[in-house]
């Protein structure tokens, strides 16, 4: 629509009309009023949380990022469908506004943080270094545009993240799980099985005779709606992140070195020293302290006698710049190994210092480096390249290019589908190979429409852009389009019911005193066993499904259950069940302990958070909520 509107008013007539559109517009405002946009719970606000409100696009971002997120960590993009299946919305919505309520409980309580403090914490994030091991401001600037951040903004975010963790560490402080709660779930955890099962597959079912033209007929009203057609669009899409410009980049030696010399001091792994010091109060004591060191004294014994231990007067082995005192990290980084230093007046006192061994320093080689230093320079051209990319393709699309033009004008590879259903499949039921892992393109696809104009994907430190080309409605299907699907369906479900009566003839038998050797022998079937299997455990030759089986039924019960996923049928007794001992001191206890105060935490904070929200107030905007979550496209 608004590339459209952008068309339409390039000409005189389309300026004129657009003059007379707005000026109505601006009527309706002065009639009707325009204050609830600017007062009160506005459509832009998905949820007010005491006076901190979440506006739709600030929501949006946030639970777009959360859905890539979670889409790389299961290597497939999840749909906004799928997200609210899964309750995902609903969880994103609740972890935003209980974030908001603690940032307004840390200004309640006139809670800080020093500049100092979040200068560390950014500086200390393995995030930020680079391939010598220490922060890099390159680096920083960088990762932190790539999600969308100015430096000021990523500051002001972590201050918040900080705050929190002041609130949530003192309410989660002290809290311990109890003895009978740690001995009950390690008794659940733990417990162990036994099993004698036989399986019943296709050929205990005997033969399954073709169902007759009326038979499948009939199958097919009764079950139409799982042969339907799903709902197909054709999309295309052109992805600019940092991997796709990086292919193009190729970095130079020269270059790689340049930046080998520039950062060749940072590098390097620095001497090291084993360094020990004893402080005195004034430059005699230190002296005739060192005369007797000289004499045959031991630094141990001179140490023991001013009252210190080992830790107190052995700094370790540490690098000149980890000394805190300057004069004593000169005089130990200047001393032989063995040699005991003259009186150093040092920040605290006089100082003697003695140097055990030394660790000389390494030379970083380039060789060893260049590798990552040329990965990192075509990650940092291929980000410039991205941004450059990124304000041509909106230029273009602003100036009312579809995706395919844009990109044909910026050199680059758009991918057009042909048709895709909501799960990322062709009409041939086979996955989409020609996007990306991780893209979450269809869902957004699916929650658009033919001709408007798409907001860009962030997608891997880039950018995506998409249109909806058209859409093939979703529809029945006739019998004859999927009569061997229907068929096999068919033939699944009659061999599903004649395998479970099978084995329910067979439980009766063995309830009423039979043995399962004997079963198995009259049905030709082998007696399997599975011992000493927990209920996480997955046996060789056991179903998920069976180990559930087994734990929900008691010592000498049998039963029986379908395989996941499959045709097969198991019949089972329980033959043991060992309960465990339980080692309160062993370290599965302590792992279990750990997992459970780290649990217990949460559900006090959590409850915290409710308290907050109860007292500040929280409203959520349904309607802006389903927006974004693309319910209300349903």
């Amino acid at each position: 629509m608004l590339r459209g509107m952008r068309k339409a008013s390039s000409n005189w007539l389309g300026k004129t009309i657009m003059a007379v559109v707005m000026g109505v517009l601006i009527i309706s405002f002065g009639i009707w009023g325009i204050a609830d946009i600017f007062r009160g719970f506005g459509q832009s606000t998905v949820a007010k949380v005491g006076g901190t409100e979440i506006s739709l696009n600030e929501f949006r971002q946030i639970y777009t990022d959360r859905l890539q997120q979670i889409g790389r960590q299961i290597g497939r993009p999840l749909s906004q469908d799928q997200a609210r299946a899964f309750g995902f919305d609903r969880q994103v919505l609740q972890q935003t506004i209980a974030e908001a309520a603690l940032d307004e409980e840390a200004r309640r309580l006139g809670l800080g943080q020093s500049d100092d403090e979040i200068r560390r914490l950014i500086m200390n994030d393995p995030n930020f270094k680079g391939v010598s091991g220490s922060f890099d401001p390159q680096r920083f600037q960088a990762v932190i545009r790539n999600f969308g951040y100015t430096e000021q903004r990523y500051i002001a975010e972590q201050r918040k993240v900080s705050l929190r963790r002041q609130i949530t560490g003192t309410i989660g402080a002290g809290l311990e799980p109890s003895k009978a709660l740690i001995d009950a779930l390690t008794r659940y955890q733990n417990e162990q099985r036994a099993i004698e099962f036989v399986r019943l597959d296709a050929a205990q079912a005997g033969t399954i005779d073709p169902p007759s033209p009326e038979a499948l007929a009939a199958y097919f009203e009764d079950h139409k709606v799982q042969f339907r057609a799903p709902e197909y669009r054709k999309i295309s899409f052109v992805v600019v992140s940092p991997e796709e410009i990086g292919k193009w980049t190729e970095v130079s030696e020269d270059d790689a070195r340049k930046l080998f010399d520039q950062r060749k001091d940072r590098m390097g792994t620095p001497e090291k020293r084993q360094v020990h010091q004893i402080v005195f109060p004034t430059v005699e004591e230190a002296q005739a302290a060192r005369t007797r060191l000289t004499g045959g004294l031991s630094f141990e014994d001179l140490a023991k006698e001013r009252g210190l231990n080992a830790g107190d007067a052995d700094l370790g082995l540490v690098t000149k710049s980890a000394i805190l005192d300057p004069a004593v990290g000169d005089a130990a980084f200047a001393l032989p190994a063995g040699e005991i230093s003259q009186p150093v007046q040092g920040r605290f006192g006089v100082a003697l210092v003695k140097v055990d061994k030394i660790e000389p320093a390494v030379e970083p080689n380039f060789t060893t480096v260049a590798a990552d230093i040329k990965r990192e320079l075509a990650t940092e051209r291929a980000r410039a390249k991205v941004s450059e990319l990124r304000d041509k393709m909106e230029d273009e699309r602003g100036g009312g290019s579809s995706v395919v033009d844009a990109a044909q004008k910026l050199g680059l590879t758009a991918v057009t589908v042909d048709a895709v259903d909501r799960s990322g499949r062709a009409p041939n039921g086979q996955p989409l190979t020609n996007i990306p892992q991780g893209l979450d393109v269809v869902s957004q696809a699916f929650n658009s429409d033919v001709g408007v104009d798409n907001d860009p994907i962030s997608f891997r430190g880039g950018y995506v852009w998409y249109d909806v080309l058209a859409i093939t409605p979703s529809r029945e299907r006739s019998l004859d389009e999927v009569r061997d699907q229907v068929e096999a369906r068919w033939r699944q479900d009659q061999l599903a019911t004649k395998l479970k009566a099978k084995a329910t003839e067979m439980v009766q038998k063995l309830g009423q005193g039979g043995k399962l050797a004997d079963e198995a022998a009259s049905a030709g079937l082998k007696v399997e066993t599975a011992t000493g299997f927990k209920r996480d455990d997955s046996p060789a030759g056991v179903p998920a499904s069976l180990v559930n089986a087994a734990f929900r039924t008691a010592k000498d019960g049998v039963g029986q259950t379908a395989a996941t996923g499959g045709g097969d049928v198991f019949v089972f007794r329980v033959t043991e069940i060992i309960d465990p001992q339980v080692d309160l001191a062993s370290d599965p206890i302590k792992k279990l302990k750990d997992s459970l105060d780290r649990a217990l935490t949460d559900e006090q904070v959590a409850a915290y958070v409710t308290k907050i929200q109860n007292d500040i107030g929280t409203t959520i905007n349904q309607a802006a909520f389903l927006q974004v979550t693309g319910a209300n496209n349903q």
